[in-house]
């Protein structure tokens, strides 16, 4: 039998435990230098100590000097806190409030259009070309536009998709990398990577009109998903190998009666797509299903009424905007939960920021910002901003958690808003062409690329905010975010995002 004393003890004591508010300050500041802006925030709301701790201007200088080296005498100047001025210039930043950003204007000759802004790149397409350029070539005052021809006619969709979900994925430094998706009226869909066609998907028959705005699926094997005026959604898979994407084909849903127009994916169940034809009739299809009898696919139908024109979804939402209205549509029970129009008539643009129950619409003239929470089903809420002094239709609209940024064919200036308020903070001429109008842009972070066109000549305008100083007279006075103020109550786990 064996003796008691080599049996463990029957308690354990729990108090000897490191805990991390046992550390010291200096430990703490330490692990914090290995940390980014979202880890900072992480940590900021997940106590009072640790929030405290974030707070500490040491932390901020860091991030300032490794942000923007070159305002070192700025940071010394601050008398408020360094977090509260990193803060201000963040968002006054993001939000394009000066007048002295890096500009590049680039003569291409054509009209651009389908226009993508990636971390290193700028996509766009002229008719069945698509040309990419390299933005840190752009910041070195070097011009390295790239084109990709294997297409035979115009394109209809571009998507960037993440590398790591491709059969081209070799190691963890392709980490960051995507690859490019495109569609064209040619029938054919190709994935592109280091400047070639790396994978050519062929099925539809009838040009391709619009790609998933997300890949299908949880976990490896992802899909991507096409529709096309064969009035087919189609479901390809980005594992397959070979050139031509041999066995890519994996399911063609079968139910719609005219051409595919818009398609989202579910933000509840990654395995839910949702199409919308050009009749107005909207389906949900589960691509875990077995389409074995050609539309056992289809999970959920419904209609809208007027031209569908814009499309987001959200958790169980679906927000669809089609004539003069925009409307959300629950996908579990396929009954409408709102309905809100614009009475002004057609809509040209559409953009959500659900998680801040926030919408945009683009009309004629002007852009209406809405509170959807306001928007219950009986089509009289009110817009809580109005985005007007446009010229003509504002067919372009880009949403994001700071701003809003509003655009237009006849208009040659490209406006920025405030997400929040819907109040204005910058206009920036869309290209230094004389009576252009804006064809298109794409904003990401600091970064705004616009197109302008006139008389058959096409002109891109970069402009990266980064290191921009002064602030134009549009703008308002910067405050910092109430995030990052230390906590005195027991709401500190909030966060304005």
């Amino acid at each position: 039998m064996a003796s008691n004393q080599s049996l463990p003890s029957a308690s354990t004591n729990h108090d000897s435990t490191t805990k991390i508010t046992d550390m010291d300050m200096d430990s703490l500041l330490n692990c914090t230098s290995h940390l980014n802006l979202q880890d900072l925030s992480n940590m900021a709301v997940s106590c009072k100590f640790l929030n405290r701790l974030v707070s500490s201007d040491s932390i901020w200088r860091r991030l300032f000097r490794e942000r923007w080296p070159r305002r070192e005498a700025f940071i010394i100047s601050q008398t408020s806190g360094v977090r509260e001025a990193y803060m201000a210039r963040y968002r006054a930043l993001q939000q394009f409030k000066f007048v002295d950003p890096v500009v590049f204007d680039l003569y291409v000759g054509a009209k651009c259009s389908d226009l993508l802004l990636s971390k290193d790149s700028i996509y766009f397409s002229q008719g069945p070309l698509i040309k990419t350029l390299n933005i840190d070539k752009i910041l070195e005052g070097k011009v390295s536009l790239a084109s990709l021809n294997d297409h035979r006619a115009r394109i209809t969709s571009m998507r960037l998709f993440p590398l790591k979900e491709t059969s081209l994925f070799r190691n963890e430094a392709q980490i960051k990398e995507n690859v490019l998706v495109t569609s064209s009226c040619d029938h054919s869909i190709r994935l592109w990577w280091k400047g070639s066609c790396q994978r050519c998907f062929r099925g539809h028959n009838g040009p391709v009109t619009i790609l998933s705005d997300k890949l299908l699926g949880d976990g490896t094997g992802k899909l991507f998903a096409s529709g096309g005026e064969d009035s087919t959604v189609r479901l390809w898979s980005l594992s397959s190998s070979g050139k031509r994407g041999q066995h890519a084909l994996k399911a063609t849903l079968y139910g719609h009666e005219k051409p595919i127009v818009l398609m989202s994916v579910s933000g509840h169940r990654a395995s839910l797509i949702v199409s919308v034809s050009k009749d107005s009739k909207v389906r949900v299809w589960d691509a875990s299903i077995s389409a074995s009898d050609r539309n056992s696919s289809c999970v959920g139908t419904t209609s809208v009424s007027g031209v569908p024109m814009g499309m987001k979804c959200h958790d169980s939402l679906i927000y669809i905007a089609a004539g003069s209205s925009f409307e959300a549509v629950d996908l579990r029970t396929m009954k409408r939960v709102f309905r809100t129009s614009t009475h002004l008539g057609k809509l040209y643009s559409f953009d959500i920021m659900p998680s801040s129950f926030l919408a945009c619409t683009g009309g004629n003239g002007r852009a209406m910002l809405w509170d959807i929470r306001k928007s219950t089903g009986t089509g009289e809420a009110g817009p809580m901003a109005e985005l007007d002094e446009h010229i003509g239709p504002v067919t372009h609209l880009h949403m994001d958690p700071y701003k809003i940024v509003t655009g237009g064919p006849k208009d040659p200036c490209v406006k920025i808003w405030q997400a929040d308020t819907g109040d204005q903070t910058n206009v920036l001429i869309s290209s230094p062409l004389e009576n252009a109008g804006c064809s298109g842009f794409a904003a990401d972070g600091f970064r705004i690329v616009t197109a302008g066109y006139s008389q058959e000549e096409g002109v891109l305008c970069f402009r990266d905010f980064n290191n921009a100083v002064s602030l134009g007279s549009l703008s308002d006075e910067i405050s910092g975010s109430k995030f990052w103020c230390p906590s005195t109550s027991d709401d500190a786990h909030e966060s304005d995002g």
